[in-house]
Parts: C-alpha cells; structure tokens; sequence
C-alpha cells in the first residue's frame, strides 16, 4: 500500500508522456492510483500525436493503460528529494540510495549502497 506517513493523500502535476509513465508504474506497484491526459504546448506536438495514431487528444488514460502487465519500477537519487538522498561523497567512495519495486507482489526495497571509488570509477 502507499506510504500513509507521507501525509500526501493527492498529487497534481503537469510533465511529460515518459514522466508520466513512470509515475504510473511506480503507483501501480504501491496501489496508488493515477489518471493522465496528453497536453499539447502548440500544433507541433499535436500533430505529432496525431502522425502516431492518437485520435482523441483530449482522452483521459487510467493507470493500467500507462502502465501494464507485471511492472517493475527503480529509482537511484542524483540529488536530495522527498523519497530518496542524492549520490553523498564519503570517504574515498560514493553512497547512494535506491528503491526497487514490483507491482504483482507489492514488494518495495530501499537499497543503501556503498560504491569503492578506485574500483568504479575512472576520471
């Protein structure tokens, strides 16, 4: 289930078709729900849409047509947000934060990770 600590019982937001995709299948793992709609900034990015097959450019998708199937979902933090840290220097090494999910289970892991600078990473 979602995380009921968050105290976040509703998201609103405006991104793009891939964000909204992951966001769908990270819900889908958690038994969040979602809703999406394309936005067309200008003509451009209609017609696009249009030249793929979209016909109803104002269709509402529901999360199992944004993300089907058995859905696996990770994320690594690059920076410090709301649900992960950001990759941290320490020592001679770098430490970075992880969750993997898995919708037909439910499962949800948090992996702290120690990466040896020397035996990684060359520059």
């Amino acid at each position: 289930p979602t995380d009921a600590s968050t105290g976040i019982d509703l998201y609103l937001g405006v991104g793009g078709a891939p964000e909204g995709v992951l966001a769908a299948a990270a819900l889908r793992c958690i038994g969040g729900q979602m809703q999406g709609r394309l936005v067309f900034r200008n003509d451009e990015e209609r017609g696009r849409a249009e030249r793929i097959g979209i016909t109803d450019l104002s269709r509402k998708y529901d999360m199992q047509e944004m993300a089907s199937g058995d859905v696996m979902f990770a994320a690594t933090g690059v920076t410090d947000g709301s649900m992960l840290r950001g990759v941290r220097k320490i020592g001679l090494g770098f430490e970075t934060e992880t969750v993997v999910m898995r919708s037909s289970t439910g499962t949800v892991r948090w992996i702290r990770a120690v990466h040896q600078d020397g035996k990684k990473f060359h520059y």
